[in-house]
């Protein structure tokens, strides 16, 4: 972000790098292909009037398979609830890993489709799919489980290393829901969290990763990056940014930062 663009946001490096969360959220367009995803990015939680008002929150629209951040941005990042919904996978974490600093943290939550529950289906034939295969499984358009020897291959190709792994989710039961009362199942699943260090046959898996020692450092003043060609000079015009590089325009349509089409 240069020029006016930089200016629009006093001291939005300072309250991005402090904050040290980047919140993001995605939803994959239904296709048979690995399709474009739209990405809302927030540096923390809030509203969109906090936009105007304060100037604490970015909020960005994006494909999340081309991240509109320059190199070693942001030093966390989280995932949660919605990797599922990526046709591929490998290349989402690559893209996350591309903005995120030497080091800096990354939480991430899947479906693992290696659990009792589907076990326990497929062994008395009521399941089409094998859990223990590593590829995964699309039961719905663009709902996919993972396998989990699979995500975290995935992890340490994109430089992205495991530190720490929680299996959640092990009560997910109606019938458990009924009949137990829900603190009893919420005590009873924090005991066996720590399982996932050793196994993971929850349908929910949370890993904490670190980004490799080795990267970009995104140098200061910049911010945003151009999706198309990749130039780092974006120009604030009022209603749009405008690629220095390659001249393409993408909106800013009330407080939010249109990087899914330009226009």
């Amino acid at each position: 972000m240069t020029g006016r663009a930089a200016a629009r946001f006093p001291g939005w490096r300072a309250g991005l790098q402090a904050l040290a969360v980047v919140a993001v959220a995605l939803a994959a367009w239904v296709s048979t292909t690995p399709a474009p995803a739209e990405v809302a990015v927030v540096t923390m939680p809030g509203d969109a009037e906090s936009v105007a008002l304060a100037g604490r929150y970015l909020y960005v629209a994006a494909d999340a398979y081309r991240l509109p951040f320059v190199p070693g941005l942001f030093d966390a990042a989280t995932l949660i609830r919605v990797i599922h919904h990526m046709a591929d996978a490998p290349a989402a974490l690559r893209q996350v890993r591309a903005v995120l600093q030497p080091g800096a943290a990354f939480i991430l939550e899947f479906a693992s489709k290696l659990n009792l529950k589907a076990i326990g289906r497929w062994l008395l034939g009521r399941q089409a799919w094998n859990p223990f295969d590593p590829a995964p499984v699309e039961f719905a358009a663009l709902n996919f489980d993972f396998h989990p020897r699979a995500m975290l291959g995935w992890l340490r190709a994109a430089d992205l290393n495991p530190e720490r792994i929680r299996a959640l989710s092990y009560f997910r039961l109606p019938l458990l829901k009924r009949l137990v009362p829900t603190g009893l199942l919420v005590s009873l699943d924090v005991l066996l969290q720590p399982t996932g260090r050793f196994v993971q046959l929850s349908p929910s898996v949370f890993v904490r990763a670190r980004a490799g020692g080795q990267g970009a450092v995104a140098p200061p003043g910049k911010f945003f990056r151009c999706p198309e060609c990749g130039g780092d000079e974006l120009n604030d015009d009022g209603d749009h940014l405008r690629c220095a590089h390659c001249d393409r325009r993408w909106a800013v349509r009330e407080g939010i930062y249109d990087f899914k089409e330009s226009l």
